[in-house]
């Protein structure tokens, strides 16, 4: 389910966000770190990283969100904020200029009026709460 209403409740959450017309963004710029430090920022901040896939253009993650005061929204919005910024420095970096160029056109008015650059993800992010039920776990 993508998300519109703010997650506060504390809980194990399975995560995926998806880079923007699914372009392999994350294999181009071999991206994996910057994955990577989002999930210290994480654990820095009281959550815990469960486990975790990361494709070419996705991410899958499982997190155990502790409500530390920002909603789960906040979190990985400017998780992926922060990515999307080292993507687009590294895109620079390559000469990915067709690609820097493609993203860019993609950036709404409305956006374009708040500073956005390029569209680096898909807007929203799917959520999905875990839940143990306890009729799968039969004698």
């Amino acid at each position: 389910m993508s998300i519109h209403t703010p997650v506060k409740q504390r809980g194990i959450y399975f995560i995926t966000f998806t880079c923007f017309n699914w372009l392999p963004l994350i294999e181009i710029t071999k991206g994996c770190d910057l994955v990577y430090n989002f999930f210290d920022v994480l654990k820095e901040n009281g959550n815990d990283v469960l486990g975790f896939v990361i494709m070419p253009n996705h991410v899958h993650l499982l997190l155990h969100y502790t409500n530390t005061g920002q909603s789960l929204n906040t979190i990985i919005g400017n998780g992926k904020r922060f990515i999307g910024y080292d993507i687009v420095k590294r895109l620079k970096e390559r000469g990915e200029v067709v690609l820097l160029n493609q993203m860019k056109e993609a950036v709404t008015a409305k956006d374009r009026e708040r500073n956005k650059r390029h569209e680096v993800w898909k807007g929203t992010f799917d959520v999905k709460q875990c839940e143990q039920r306890n009729s799968f776990f039969r004698n």
